[in-house]
């Protein structure tokens, strides 16, 4: 569906004339003319208005009563007046009642300081109050969940974060119970509120009515500071501030970035402490010694290293993970190959795919935004679960559906949270999403082969054409010359796994070329990464059969699964793990338990001490958490964001390009870096297609490099073969 283009229309506020979008609400529209109208109920990311709480009342001319600038859509020629006596009298009322049982919580409450009622109590209400009458009382906190905090007499009714709950996250678990005055905000039958977005609530309160519980009584404002970075836990690599205080994360809130999250964040990114500061961090460097981790010094440990990598020379090999940056994977792959002479790299789980196959994904014309998600035609969901992989999309394709009436379908191994929601689901067996690509594209076709496809995947044929009709529509241009119909589709990692990996990418190209996905504005693919800088990796050459920049690698090496049998037969002796644990971080365990027993070195660039790494590391080099790490990382979208640093490293860590610019001195490589930013410049110089990418230019919001003109380079190389 076409994004709106609204006409901009010419109203006048406060003696003021100023240009608005055509029927934005009152209260947006008066921020053109740099006028504040007061707000307790609305939030435009919470959809249409309800005008609970009337502070915004403002004087329209010719209408005679007071109207709801939140719920009053700004047309051309119309004047309001929110300064007029009437208008200061109706808030100050409004102030004034909100205010009746609010409790003098001030000095203690989390939220005093940023409180968005303190404020407009200072601005627009009266300063006295006329009540003298007791204030109601509830018992106070109640735990709505193991991470939330109700206070029930700070509460002013203002619905946002039931709106959440039933509109933006549906999982309708709060409500309203009672009515009247005795009305208030809880779970139904008193269940816990556990849902993977409900921390978002405790942002929406504009009071101190919700608070989190790891923050509770932690800071006051006077005493933090807040720093802008990009979270790194999963590919959804939302936007966050992290407030810290005295060297520690204390809370992450959501930065404002539509294109990426429309500010919302969920649970484990924004409960993120322990991942930063947990007992299980690690600190300081360690070698093995007497089959025990022991804390060394940095001398010793990149010593230890080094020797063991030298010996092992052409039979060394590396893993990198998600939570590494564009820049550290890039670093470690020269390493592999411009000093020990192994092509044996890799940062996926699922296996390798030819390289023209990871060109053809890369195509600029074949990408798909975020935010098209909310605005296409259809959605496909393949072989992914959103909520589970990539948490955010899961909303953004909720709020499609809701508002712009989004077909969204679902083809998948098991059952979805997304399942209720969609027009078509179709399910297919364990690890056949290529398979079953292979028979959705064949629908898209002749449709000769459906039948056997679809038994094959363990599928519907009969589903699959009804999934395939949904999609295509009248076709990519309509009888009646209507816009080109646009499709999503959002597809996991796992489809390019296995032995159908290959054909089914292939498959999923086929289907985007019948669809008209590349010459489609607005369609397109959206891979769900298994890691979450997966694209960025890539991209930066961390792949066996290719280079920075997608470019092929001159020795074409073993994938991660060659990797993990090569270990346990003993053509490789050392292992470089950067930022991963093939154990817990989606690997084949049952391939790399025994490839980690046999490794003669393994060596661990480590945030946490997890399971493989504390049975089989022999050194483990401190790592960054996302709130230390200086570099790029690159969104599923193909958006290049910055990480900067927010607190100073914990205990004896080390930058990790540095650790790896040391390392690789050690090995007598000299890597031509002396700071982080070098390293950038550096890998926009291998990449075609981030040519003259600079920190400035990816600025807080970050680039899609598809939309700079280097981007022709990689379509430019793939056609030229």
């Amino acid at each position: 569906m076409p994004r709106p283009n609204p006409r901009m229309i010419t109203f006048t506020i406060d003696g003021r004339e100023t240009q608005a979008p055509e029927s934005s609400m009152l209260v947006d529209a008066a921020k053109h003319g740099d006028v504040e109208i007061p707000v307790f109920c609305y939030e435009p990311k919470l959809g249409g208005p309800v005008g609970a709480c009337r502070m915004c009342l403002v004087e329209v001319e010719g209408i005679p009563k007071l109207q709801p600038g939140c719920a009053t859509p700004v047309k051309d020629g119309m004047v309001v007046n929110t300064q007029s006596e009437r208008v200061k009298e109706a808030q100050r009322g409004v102030v004034e009642f909100l205010l009746v049982n609010h409790p003098l919580d001030c000095p203690v409450c989390d939220k005093g300081g940023e409180c968005p009622l303190q404020d407009i109590s200072f601005g627009w209400g009266g300063g006295i109050s006329r009540f003298v009458e007791p204030k109601r009382h509830f018992v106070k906190p109640v735990e709505l969940s193991s991470k939330i905090a109700i206070d029930r007499e700070r509460c002013i009714l203002c619905y946002r974060c039931v709106r959440f709950s039933q509109d933006v996250s549906e999982d309708h678990q709060l409500v309203l119970l009672e009515r009247g005055a005795h009305s208030y905000v809880a779970t139904f039958d008193g269940h816990p509120y556990e849902a993977p977005f409900s921390g978002n609530i405790v942002e929406l309160c504009p009071v101190g009515a919700l608070t989190a519980l790891p923050y509770r009584f932690k800071a006051r404002p006077w005493d933090i500071e807040d720093a802008g970075t990009v979270c790194t836990l999963c590919p959804s690599q939302c936007n966050v501030t992290l407030t810290v205080r005295d060297e520690k994360v204390l809370r992450a809130l959501a930065r404002e970035n539509p294109e990426v999250d429309d500010g919302w964040l969920c649970n484990r990114g924004r409960f993120v402490r322990d991942a930063i500061h947990g007992p299980q961090r690690v600190t300081e460097p360690m070698i093995r010694d007497g089959g025990v981790l022991r804390p060394t010094t940095w001398e010793r440990a990149l010593a230890e290293a080094a020797g063991a990598l030298a010996r092992a020379g052409e039979h060394s090999a590396a893993l990198a993970g998600g939570g590494a940056t564009n820049e550290e994977g890039f670093l470690l792959a020269r390493i592999l190959r411009e000093r020990l002479g192994s092509p044996h790299i890799d940062s996926r789980p699922a296996g390798k795919l030819p390289l023209e196959l990871h060109r053809a994904l890369a195509e600029p014309s074949l990408q798909a935004r975020v935010s098209d998600l909310e605005h296409a035609h259809a959605v496909l969901v393949l072989d992914c679960d959103p909520v589970r992989d990539m948490p955010i999309i899961d909303l953004r394709i909720r709020k499609g559906v809701r508002h712009k009436g989004v077909a969204l379908a679902i083809a998948s191994q098991e059952p979805g949270a997304l399942d209720r929601r969609a027009a078509e689901v179709v399910r297919f067996a364990p690890g056949m999403g290529g398979v079953f690509a292979q028979a959705l594209a064949s629908a898209l076709g002749d449709g000769a082969e459906v039948d056997r496809l679809a038994q094959q995947a363990g599928s519907d044929a009969q589903a699959v054409r009804s999934l395939a009709t949904l999609l295509a529509g009248t076709g990519a241009q309509d009888a009646a010359g209507q816009e080109p119909r646009e499709v999503a589709i959002v597809w996991g990692e796992a489809l390019a796994s296995g032995e159908h990996g290959a054909a089914g990418v292939q498959a999923l190209l086929t289907i985007a070329q019948r669809l008209g996905l590349a010459e489609t504005s607005g369609a397109g693919l959206l891979e769900v990464p298994a890691e979450a800088n997966g694209r960025g990796l890539r991209e930066a050459g961390v792949l066996p059969n290719a280079g920075p920049g997608l470019r092929p690698s001159p020795e074409p090496g073993m994938d991660a699964r060659s990797i993990a049998r090569a270990l346990a037969g003993g053509d490789l002796t050392a292992l470089q793990l950067l930022q991963c644990d093939p154990l817990v971080d989606g690997y084949d365990r049952e391939l790399w338990a025994p490839a980690l027993e046999r490794a003669t070195t393994v060596i661990a660039h480590a945030s946490t001490l997890t399971e493989g790494i504390a049975e089989h590391a022999n050194v483990v080099f401190p790592a960054e958490s996302h709130a230390e790490k200086e570099g790029t990382v690159v969104h599923p979208d193909g958006r290049i964001q910055r990480l900067r640093p927010v607190i100073g490293r914990e205990g004896q860590t080390r930058a990790g390009w540095l650790v790896l610019a040391d390392l690789a001195a050690q090995l007598g490589l000299d890597l031509g870096v002396n700071t982080g930013p070098e390293v950038t410049e550096q890998l926009a110089e291998a990449v075609p297609f981030y040519a003259g990418l600079t920190l400035q230019e990816i600025g807080p919001k970050g680039v899609r490099w598809q939309d700079r003109d280097a981007a022709r380079r990689l379509h430019a190389e793939r056609v030229a073969g």
